[in-house]
C-alpha cells in the first residue's frame, strides 16, 4: 500500500501490514471506546490511512483498527520532537 499522509510532527510515505498496529498492540491493554473513536478521529483529520483486521476471542469479536505505528507514536507523544519516515522502497 503505497500513502502519503502528514500527521503534525511526522510523514509516512509506505505503510506495510508489519508497521500497521491496533491501540491494544500499542498501548498493551484495551483502549477503550472513547479513546478509540479519538484515535480514528484524529487519523482521519490527519488523512492517515488505516486498515482493520478481524478479532475474536472471549471479550470482542469484530473488526479492529490498524494505525501506522509511527502515528500512534507521535499521537500519544505530542511534545516529542519530529519523525520523519523515509522508507528505501
Amino acid at each position: 500500500m503505497n500513502s502519503t499522509s502528514t500527521y503534525p510532527n511526522i510523514k509516512i510515505n509506505y505503510m506495510t501490514e508489519e508497521n500497521m498496529i491496533s491501540l491494544y498492540d500499542y498501548l498493551g491493554k484495551p483502549a477503550g471506546s472513547d479513546l478509540g473513536k479519538a484515535v480514528s478521529t484524529a487519523a482521519k483529520k490527519a488523512n492517515i490511512k488505516v486498515t482493520t483486521r478481524d478479532m475474536s476471542n472471549t471479550k470482542y469479536t469484530g473488526k479492529i483498527m490498524l494505525y501506522p505505528k509511527e502515528f500512534l507514536v507521535n499521537y500519544f507523544n505530542p511534545n516529542k520532537e519530529p519523525v520523519q519516515i523515509e522508507l528505501p522502497f
